[in-house]
């Protein structure tokens, strides 16, 4: 198979917005390649209501939680909301790398909008609304339950209502099984204590994230297994509920470099098409996103394309777009943001629970307050007030203009690279003036101590600071006075993802635990190219 890889490359001015973005998978021709978000949405899951398609995907510990996006193809997506702006109590102020959100469900049924999502710390959660586009009502307790992850419910015709899910081995102490419980019709509380309806172990290893439908006089479970490098999609079919289930792999990785390829959700268009929306583990950048044709062979589903006919499907690189009506215009989750609007754009993430003293929004500018470095931190890793974006693209340049206005020695904002090695470029303020630093960080996870690569003395508060990341998130560092001419600084940094998370790019601005009095940085823009 012959396959087209477009390379788009845009030039512009500073302060210009991008039009396209970084990576673009509508080829304009009636095609699109994948991935169709090269960003880091793990777990997605998808769902259609009329002509709208809606998309939400894991967030951990990052807030605003479980974003929602909008497409009109399934193929060019944008950021329309976060159905968790903040955690209502303390739990998540400091930074639980790893924890949190995990692997939501995105169900439309009796006029309203469902996520039911596990917190492997916790317990099963569940949040709703009328109306995708604005508040949702808080999370509601389903079951307080240890390990228990992804889950899914089912309403059946009947009017019972079902709930499938996963276990974590590293709390439940067990995994590579699924089990469904009853669940209330108002999704608030199950009814049962569960059955265990599939066994992977031997066959279908770390079997996790399942996705339950019911279709053509029978119950399916989509679900992974085998692990995310590695593994492949299995799929569940049984007349009963409960089962027992049948099993069958129909998307595995073949001949393509699609590893995994992992978790993802089911969707049909209006004239019955279906397609299969997942993830891909491409390490610094995190869960890529990809959509696969599916077509139907005797009651079975086949995901991708089946070169061999062994009723296996493979990954397609690039293939027809969904059949749509009307032409849909090309866009991709935002990146870039003027801070011309009375809020960040909805790309932005804080590390731990928002606090509304972070950050003002300026005059065409965005105002981060400087925090104070929390005392017990031994590094970045521990400092919750870090204001970052998922990585867009293989390949990308951030731009960033920044005025300083410190009020103590030590007191220091700039543009970082965070994961779980971290490295950034800063100003900072000094006892005679101030100078740009550019600082590593590895393995922070282990709380060791950052490293210096570079320093510079500059006379005054004003900066350009830039970063160029390429392929395998090789990451430059530059600095300029003028916003022209630009000077890299230090070494080439080699990004690595977070917990659970791909890296991510952003602002900070934080003071020593010493200092008093906090000053702050006005960031001008943050352009993405």
């Amino acid at each position: 198979m012959n396959y087209l890889f477009l390379i788009i490359i845009i030039r512009f001015f500073p302060r210009m917005a991008s039009a396209t973005g970084t990576w673009t998978p509508d080829l304009d021709n009636g095609t699109y390649k994948n991935p169709i978000i090269y960003a880091d949405y793990s777990d997605p899951d998808v769902v259609r209501v009329g002509n709208d398609f809606y998309m939400t995907a894991s967030s951990f510990n990052c807030f605003p939680a479980l974003p929602i996006l909008h497409s009109k193809d399934l193929v060019n997506w944008k950021i329309i909301n976060h159905a968790i702006k903040s955690w209502p109590d303390d739990y998540f102020d400091l930074p639980q790398h790893g924890n949190g959100v995990w692997a939501p469900s995105l169900r439309y049924h009796d006029g309203l909008f469902w996520i039911f999502y596990g917190d492997p710390d916790l317990r099963i959660f569940m949040v709703k609304t009328q109306d995708i586009d604005n508040d949702w009502e808080p999370p509601v307790l389903v079951k307080k339950a240890k390990g228990w992850i992804d889950p899914f419910p089912l309403w059946d015709d009947d009017g019972q209502a079902y709930l499938v899910h996963a276990f974590a081995n590293s709390r439940a102490g067990v995994k590579s099984i699924l089990h469904i419980n009853k669940m209330s019709p108002d999704g608030k509380r199950l009814l049962d204590e569960g059955t265990l309806v599939f066994d992977g172990h031997a066959h279908h290893p770390t079997i996790e994230g399942p996705k339950f439908y019911k279709m053509n006089g029978y119950y399916y479970i989509f679900a992974p297994a085998g692990g995310v490098p590695t593994g492949w999609q299995t799929v569940l079919r049984a007349k009963n509920v409960l089962g027992p289930y049948q099993d069958k792999i129909v998307l595995a990785q073949g001949n393509t470099p699609i590893n995994g390829p992992h978790q993802g959700g089911y969707i049909e268009l209006e004239n019955g098409d279906g397609w299969f929306v997942h993830f891909q583990d491409v390490d610094p950048y995190g869960r890529i996103t990809h959509l696969q044709p599916v077509r139907w062979k005797d009651n079975w589903p086949i995901i991708g394309i089946d070169e061999d006919g062994d009723g296996v499907g493979e990954p397609v690189l690039q293939y027809q777009k969904p059949f749509i009506k009307s032409k849909v215009p090309v866009q991709m989750p935002q990146s870039s943001d003027n801070f011309e609007s009375n809020f960040p754009g909805l790309q932005w993430q804080w590390h731990a629970n928002p606090q509304k003293e972070w950050f003002e929004m300026e005059k065409n500018a965005f105002r981060l307050n400087s925090q104070l470095f929390p005392k017990d931190a031994a590094n970045f890793w521990q400092v919750g007030n870090l204001f970052l974006q998922k990585f867009p693209a293989p390949e990308f340049t951030v731009t960033t203009k920044m005025d300083f206005y410190p009020k103590s020695v030590g007191e220091k904002a700039g543009l970082i690279v965070m994961g779980l090695d971290y490295a950034y470029i800063a100003l900072e303020r000094t006892s005679s003036g101030y100078e740009i630093v550019h600082v590593t960080c590895l393995k922070a996870t282990e709380r060791s101590s950052e490293k210096i690569i570079q320093k510079i003395n500059l006379s005054k508060n004003a900066i350009y600071f830039r970063i160029q990341v390429k392929e395998k998130g090789l990451c430059t560092f530059l600095y300029s006075q003028n916003g022209k001419e630009y000077h890299s600084i230090g070494e080439i940094f080699p990004a690595q993802p977070g917990k659970w998370i791909g890296a991510k790019v952003g602002l900070f601005a934080v003071r020593p635990t010493s200092a008093k009095n906090g000053g702050h940085a006005n960031f001008e823009f943050f352009q993405v190219d």
